[in-house]
């Protein structure tokens, strides 16, 4: 299994972060040691002092496809759920300023925490699905899928370009505005068309 994550797919985030905005998908990847699943708590790693928050609408794939066209995209993934993409962006800044890749920024342990994953049937328009994360209750992030840059299916036929997709795997489709910083003892709650999907701690 593995996660295949899109950067810079809402032009607020990407501008919040000086960053231009894209003319194809950015794509990373995370590895399966990523994945913190069933609500666990996340523990603050100690070689970051500025760990952010990214939540992020993921679709889980359910079957093999390689070159896959953009109009039968949605034939590949029948569930979708949240995940955070966490990112520790001291370490990011450092390696930028180098030129070097930043995997260890975002690739961490328990660095893509997931929710369970509900069937898309179940949630209605999926180029209008509204999603957003709370911390200790506030509200830090808001974002619907319409305002994706690239939407589910050129995402999916984009990434099986270059990677075969595989059942299991995972694709994370991007964060919108509103990333900051997260603190141990901070409560984050995740939700999908108001379902409350992600509820962890931060120790």
């Amino acid at each position: 299994m593995k996660i295949i994550a899109i950067g810079r797919n809402y032009s607020e985030h990407a501008k919040e972060l000086n960053n231009p905005v894209p003319e194809k998908p950015v794509l990373f990847l995370k590895p399966d040691t990523a994945v913190l699943k069933g609500n666990k708590p996340f523990y603050h790693p100690n070689f970051s002092n500025d760990i952010h928050h990214e939540i992020e609408i993921v679709l889980k794939i359910c079957k093999e496809g390689k070159f896959i066209a953009e109009k039968f995209a949605d034939k590949y993934f029948e569930e979708i759920g949240l995940g955070i993409d966490f990112t520790a962006r001291d370490l990011q800044a450092q390696q930028k300023e180098k030129g070097l890749p930043w995997e260890i920024a975002k690739a961490f342990d328990n660095s893509a925490p997931i929710s369970e994953f509900i069937a898309k049937t179940e949630l209605g328009d999926l180029n209008s699905l509204d999603f957003n994360l709370l911390i200790n209750d506030k509200v830090k992030q808001t974002g619907n899928s319409s305002q994706m840059l690239f939407n589910f299916n050129q995402i999916i036929s984009y990434a099986s370009q270059f990677f075969t997709l595989k059942k299991g795997d995972l694709i994370f489709t991007g964060t919108p505005a509103g990333v900051s910083k997260v603190n141990i003892g901070d409560q984050l709650k995740g939700y999908l068309n108001q379902k409350e999907l992600l509820n962890f701690e931060i120790k």
